[in-house]
């Protein structure tokens, strides 16, 4: 690795054509610098090397009028964006994996999360982690639909986008924040950050910050929470042209989960609304897998980043970005099975990755250029063990199932940018190559004489293969007028193969079958691939004094998606990388300054997103094509108004959801819903009596005020079958109340 990062230094030096741009040039800020009265919760962005604006970023005050909700989860942070629909069951978005969002109808965990570029991802489920961070810490959050710029790094793919987080690193100047939050359900957040300022000989800026959160659940025995997290950040210039800073994130939270209901439930939500799990043990095991301690979740997740600034010219950037993340997790269900009929099986996951993104670039007055380096070494263990559930309620261990010995994954993704400005038009074109190499994996069953002895099992056994995959994108933008602009962006984004634990137990809950017809698990691994898809934007952006509005429509074409197939040979259904899909949309983001003090947005989203075959189940063919995509609502709005008077500031919002379904035939429809919040705060600044003081802030909030009882999550796989899908419930009226101070 050293010497690929030589390499990339050197042509920094010698080759006047690849930057890392620090900060945008005065014809970057072109278009943001149109000013308009009232607030600004939504802007386009692009990466500082670009010159064409593909992305939208929920800005500071954004990321404030969400409220609680969004303090410790980055998918309702950006719930307002057009495209994006995030659905939970806690009130207060504290359950970790209790949740789901898509983004133009693809699901979320599809997609990247990055920070500095960094991937922040796992496994099992794969996809980011979107409950690790305290959102306190970040200035704004960037998020880019359809073409993904190259220099964020992709982990294991960006199929549903790219998400950026932009962290608030030390300030110049010392400062104290703190907050306390208290809420129904006994809810309450404490946060707390410190700020050093530029101190000592050599200007050291360092920040420290800590929350603690706790809350009941709304319905049920148990508890969410307690959470922790601790956040560092570090900025250390050295001279002028060479800087060092430091980002470390440290979460861990445990909690109780909530129940899902079945379709016949969720059609009767006056009845089964607060069904949950049990709060006692009843010695009938099929009844006690639902005993709420069976059923809970712990997590710690920890990330590591030291971003090094080098500027060896005023035209040339070099970024060298080292890092190491890290997860640990341990998730019980109770399910049924075993020779007691029913089980709590716990998912454990072991995975710590390192790795650096490294780029070096070059701004000149007629282009910009980048070339850069993703590498990444990733090690997850990931396992289940299996505990039988007796009459006497007590845990009898029945062994692993099956466990793999897996080795280092490793990711190496190059990339390269161009882009310029001819007259009134933008341009940008760039190229990213993703090579994925999988490592072997031996497979191990439980002795069913000693459950806690291991035996081989070669038919489990899966061979390492290497999936790669060119990724282009294109952007073109025309300045019609200072207030006008079109633009078109097209974008290859794509997901690396996922879904193993389930292939894995369908395997092992058939093996002999399998075994019988001479197929072995590796067999079936070679049916995965890397799902694709292509994208395209067309749109355009009119900004008038009082109004700002942002029409896009959107094409997408997905292949190889994972998709259920009928195996004639075992009589069995599974999952392979066949399917395709279709989508099409629009979005509109719109924002009406009536005065100063006066804001309504809008922003409506239509989205069609299809297969385009039927699908064959048990040799029948089940009528697909054409049919909306699994939990994928054709119509959202996300609108609110935000009224300032004097100290004051009053923000009701509304959120509408469109009729969905919970299976790929349409025949588990969940109905239409609309959901009502209100914030109301009070600020004040520099108080008269207490002269430390620079900020006070108070707030309420008031959310689901007519308590809608509705569905919320729907849990399913995009070609999920009728009776496959479970549904959680939307968290009822939920009243908080917050009070901040910085001094």
């Amino acid at each position: 690795m050293r010497y690929l990062l030589a390499v990339l230094i050197f042509l920094g030096f010698l080759w006047p054509g690849f930057i890392w741009a620090s900060e945008p040039s005065q014809q970057d800020k072109q278009l943001e610098e149109i000013i308009v009265k009232g607030v600004k919760i939504i802007t386009p962005t692009k990466q500082p090397d670009e010159t064409v604006y593909t992305g939208l970023e929920v800005t500071q005050k954004g990321l404030e009028i969400q409220g609680e909700k969004a303090k410790t989860n980055v998918y309702e942070a950006l719930s307002i964006v057009p495209g994006v629909v995030f659905e939970g069951i806690d009130p207060y978005n504290l359950t970790s994996e209790q949740m789901n969002v898509r983004i133009r109808g693809v699901r979320g965990y599809l997609g990247a999360m990055t920070i500095e570029g960094v991937p922040n991802y796992g496994g099992n489920p794969m996809g980011p982690r979107a409950y690790v961070y305290d959102l306190e810490n970040f200035e704004s959050i960037a998020i880019y639909k359809g073409a993904v710029p190259g220099d964020l790094g992709s982990g294991v793919g960006n199929r549903a986008g790219a998400i950026e987080l932009k962290p608030k690193w030390a300030k110049a100047e010392s400062g104290i924040e703190f907050s306390q939050s208290f809420g129904a359900y006994d809810y309450t957040r404490s946060f707390i950050r410190g700020d050093s300022g530029s101190t000592g000989p050599l200007d050291t800026r360092m920040s420290f910050s800590f929350s603690y959160t706790q809350a009941d659940k709304w319905k049920g025995p148990g508890d969410i929470g307690p959470r922790y997290n601790f956040n560092t950040t570090i900025v250390q210039p050295l001279g002028e042209r060479l800087e060092i800073d430091f980002f470390g994130n440290w979460n861990e939270i445990q909690h109780d989960k909530y129940r899902y209901l079945t379709y016949a439930q969720a059609r009767n939500l006056e009845t089964y609304r607060r069904l949950d799990f049990n709060e006692t043990t009843a010695g009938k095991p099929v009844d006690d897998q639902n005993y709420y301690k069976y059923n809970r979740e712990w997590h710690r997740n920890r990330d590591f980043i030291v971003p090094i600034r080098i500027k060896p010219y005023e035209v040339i950037d070099i970024t060298v970005k080292p890092y190491v993340i890290d997860e640990d997790a341990n998730i019980r269900d109770g399910v049924p099975g075993g020779p007691t009929g029913a089980r709590m099986q716990e998912r454990i996951r072991n995975i710590n990755k390192k790795g650096v993104v490294s780029e070096a670039s070059f701004e000149s007055s007629l282009f910009k250029m980048a070339l850069g380096y993703h590498f990444e070494a990733a090690e997850m263990e990931i396992s289940s063990r299996n505990w039988g559930i007796t009459p006497q309620n007590t845990l009898v261990y029945q062994g692993i199932g099956i466990t793999g010995s897996a080795g280092t994954a490793y990711i190496n993704s190059p990339y390269a940018k161009i882009a310029g400005t001819i007259d009134k038009f933008d341009w940008q074109v760039g190229a990213k190559y993703f090579s994925f190499k999988d490592s072997d994996s031996e497979g191990y069953v439980s002795d069913p004489k000693d459950p806690w002895r291991l035996i081989r099992a070669p038919d489990f056994d899966r061979e390492g293969r290497t999936y790669d995959v060119w990724l282009p994108t294109l952007g073109l933008s025309y300045k019609i007028t200072e207030s006008l602009e079109v633009y078109t962006s097209y974008g290859k984004n794509f997901i690396r193969p996922y879904a193993y634990v389930p292939l894995v137990n369908l395997y092992n809950n058939n093996r002999s079958k399998f075994q019988s017809a001479g197929i072995t698990l590796n067999d079936l691994f070679k049916g995965y691939d890397i799902e694709e898809s292509n994208n395209v934007d067309v749109g355009l952006r009119l900004h008038e004094g009082y109004f700002e509005i942002n029409p896009t429509f959107f094409y997408s074409k997905h292949d190889k998606l994972l998709t259920t197939i009928y195996d004639p040979r075992v009589g069995l259904n599974y999952q392979q990388n066949v399917g395709k899909a279709t989508g099409y949309g629009i979005e509109l983001g719109t924002s009406v300054y009536l005065s100063d003090w006066l804001t309504i947005f809008a922003n409506p989203t239509y989205v069609h997103l299809t297969y385009d075959e039927d699908i064959v189940y048990r040799g029948a063919v089940l009528s697909t094509e054409g049919k909306q995509v699994t939990d994928t609502p054709r119509w959202t709005v996300a609108s609110g108004i935000i009224a300032k008077w004097k100290n004051f500031e009053i923000i009701p919002k509304v959120r509408y959801i469109g009729k969905r379904y919970g299976d790929a035939e349409h025949k588990e429809e969940v109905p239409s819903y609309a959901v009502f919040d209100l914030k109301i705060s009070y600020t004040k600044e520099n108080l008269p009596f207490i002269s430390q003081v620079k900020n006070l802030g108070m707030s309420l909030e008031f959310d689901n005020i007519f308590n809608k009882k509705y569905i919320s999550l729907i849990n399913a796989m995009d070609d999920a079958l009728s009776g496959s899908t479970t549904y959680g419930v939307g968290a009822p009226f939920t009243v908080k109340a917050s009070i901040s101070l910085a001094f």
